[in-house]
C-alpha cells in the first residue's frame, strides 16, 4: 500500500479518476498505484507534478524499470505463435468467454476476428450484459495512418475497405451500454487483443499484413512489464481516438476476405 499517496490525494482533494485522467491512464491503473505497484516514469512525473509534491515522496525507492528476463518478462510469457492463423480457434473464444471485466481490441481491420467467429458480436454484447466493458479500436479508413499502411503493403486502398467491410459486424453493440467502437490515425505497432489479465500481443513486421507477423501470448505479472507496457499504449491509443458514426461515415454493405 502507497501510503503516501493516498495521503498527498487525501490532502489536496484529488480523486482517483481525476488522477487517471491527468496521467491518461485507466482509473484501475491508479488503484494499483494506491496498492503499491510503481508507475512508469512518465506518468510518476506527471502524477507528482499534478499533486504538487517531489517524485521522490511517493516513490522514494521505484522498481527497475527493465526487469530480469527470469523473473517479471519470463513469468508473464504464456506462449508464442509463428503467426497469428496459429493461435487455435478454442483459444479466442475461450479468452472472450471468459473475461469478467473487460476486452479491449485494437487493430486496422480485424476482419479475421469476425470471419472467424461469425457470432462474435452477439458475444460481446453478451459479455457486456454480464458487466464487461467492451472497447473495439479500428484503423479509421479515411486517415493517414490506414493510407501509408495500406502503401506499405502494397494493397493501397483495399485495407481501407476491408476495415468498412469489418465495422459492419459491429454495429449492433452500439446500442450496448458497455460496449464502444472507436477510429485510431495512428501507427499501429502491434495489434492488441485483451482480455483482463490475458493478452495477445500481434507485433507488425513492415510491409507485411498482421496475420503473417508472430503473436505473444502474455498473462499480466506481478511486476511492471510487457502487459503494462502494451496495456498502456492501448490506452493512450484508445484516448486519442474517436467514437464511430456509422451513419454518418457509411460502410460496406457486405464482409470481404
Amino acid at each position: 500500500m502507497n501510503e503516501r499517496l493516498h495521503s498527498v490525494l487525501a490532502q489536496r482533494g484529488v480523486s482517483l479518476e481525476s488522477l487517471a485522467e491527468v496521467c491518461e491512464v485507466d482509473p484501475k491503473t491508479v488503484g494499483r498505484w494506491l496498492g503499491g505497484r510503481v508507475p512508469h516514469r512518465r506518468h510518476r512525473f506527471r502524477a507528482a507534478l499534478h499533486l504538487r509534491v517531489e517524485e521522490s515522496f511517493l516513490w522514494p525507492a521505484p522498481q527497475p524499470e527493465i526487469p530480469t528476463p527470469s523473473s517479471a518478462v519470463g513469468s508473464e510469457l504464456v506462449g508464442t505463435y509463428p503467426n497469428r492463423a496459429s493461435v487455435p480457434r478454442d483459444t479466442w473464444l475461450t479468452l472472450l468467454q471468459q473475461a469478467r471485466e473487460q476486452i479491449s481490441i485494437l487493430v486496422f481491420s480485424g476482419t479475421f476476428f469476425a470471419q472467424s467467429n461469425p457470432h462474435v458480436a452477439k458475444m460481446l454484447a453478451e459479455r457486456a450484459a454480464n458487466g464487461v466493458h467492451v472497447r473495439l479500436c479500428f484503423g479509421d479508413p479515411g486517415g493517414q495512418a490506414v493510407a501509408i499502411r495500406g502503401r506499405e503493403e502494397g494493397i493501397g486502398d483495399t485495407l481501407a475497405a476491408k476495415i468498412r467491410a469489418s465495422l459492419t459486424y459491429y454495429r449492433p453493440l452500439l446500442p450496448e451500454a458497455r460496449c464502444e467502437v472507436r477510429l485510431h490515425d495512428t501507427t499501429l505497432y502491434t495489434s492488441l487483443f485483451r482480455y483482463d489479465d490475458n493478452l495477445l500481443a500481434n507485433p507488425h513486421v513492415w510491409g507485411q499484413p498482421a496475420s503473417a507477423n508472430p503473436l505473444l501470448h502474455l498473462k499480466r505479472g506481478d511486476r511492471t512489464g510487457w502487459f503494462d507496457n502494451y496495456a498502456e499504449s492501448f490506452e493512450a491509443v484508445w484516448a486519442a481516438s474517436r467514437a464511430w458514426t456509422p451513419d454518418q461515415e457509411g460502410t460496406a454493405a457486405h464482409g470481404q476476405d
